[in-house]
């Protein structure tokens, strides 16, 4: 009995110190998700400009440019995968590798190769441990990204895009990561960044206002030139800002779990050692009365 006590002890000491870690663990996660959300909302309003300027020269200068043009024939597709360097984030990873394993059978499908640019060590682990080959990687910025980082990002898709696919080129660029919706909801999203798609159209007239008339200097082609790769560094430095706010509520919705699971272990070793030890005092009670009885009677 004394040993059984003794091994109940150790697992509670055990679970008690894994507490205080994954409690620690909680509340940093905690105390970094409000500073995520803030640059994810901080760097909305100059996405939704970029959004709209290059609508707006889309839709009233009808420029034949590379990186709106449609391949005839797709024979190339690039997949940038937005995963974490760290794990301790529940499903966060698996989620996003499972979403982009998805978007390569339904490229694959339509018979297209398909290869991948990868940002965070959990992705690049991934198809290591898998001996899969990728174009580049990008690791250890994910838990606060950079505009840099995504500069780096867009200048290397942008390149593959432009280049011919004999080359090494790519005819459509795909961007899979993790959407913040809340604390509690973080989902995987996909989409295609080249050719480019823009998702914010020209509000339509109504009767208190009137479509703009623009005008372009020094021409049209130069302006979309010049928008273009913003527009796509500033979809790219979101889709990052994002995955960085959903791996924080990840990491904290798991390390909560992690001390609930705690707490509950500590109280199940808690009851099984007090069971013990109450059985061990039962038994040297009815030992001292049996020899007691045993001296009596003698």
């Amino acid at each position: 009995m004394a040993a059984q006590v003794r091994v109940y002890r150790s697992r509670i000491k055990s679970a008690q110190t894994t507490k205080k870690i994954t409690r620690a663990m909680e509340l940093i996660s905690a105390s970094r998700i409000a500073k995520a959300q803030q640059r994810v909302a901080a760097s909305l309003p100059y996405a939704r400009a970029v959004t709209r300027a290059v609508s707006a020269v889309a839709t009233y200068s009808n420029v034949d440019h590379i990186l709106t043009r449609e391949a005839e024939n797709p024979k190339r597709a690039a997949i940038v995968i937005f995963s974490s360097d760290r794990g301790l984030a529940g499903a966060f990873n698996s989620n996003v590798l499972r979403k982009s394993e998805e978007l390569a059978e339904l490229l694959r499908a339509e018979g297209k190769e398909v290869v991948s640019y990868l940002v965070g060590r959990k992705a690049v682990g991934y198809y290591r441990f898998r001996r899969r080959d990728f174009v580049r990687d990008w690791v250890g910025g994910t838990d606060n990204p950079t505009a840099e980082t995504a500069h780096e990002i867009a200048d290397a898709v942008v390149e593959a895009f432009v280049r011919d696919t004999a080359d090494g080129g790519v005819d459509e660029i795909h961007v899979v990561y993790n959407r913040f919706v809340s604390m509690l909801t973080q989902t995987p999203e996909m989409l295609r960044l080249l050719p480019l798609e823009v998702v914010e159209g020209v509000e339509e007239p109504t009767d208190r206002n009137t479509l703009p008339l623009y005008e372009f200097e020094p021409d049209n082609g130069e302006v979309l030139d010049a928008l273009l790769p913003v527009y796509i560094e500033s979809r790219l430095y979101a889709a990052m800002l994002e995955s960085a706010a959903s791996k924080h509520a990840a990491t904290q919705r798991a390390m909560k779990a992690a001390s609930d699971n705690a707490d509950k272990l500590i109280r199940e070793y808690t009851r099984l050692a007090n069971n013990a030890r109450q059985q061990e005092i039962t038994q040297q009670i009815s030992e001292i009365v049996g020899g007691a009885d045993a001296l009596s009677t003698n």
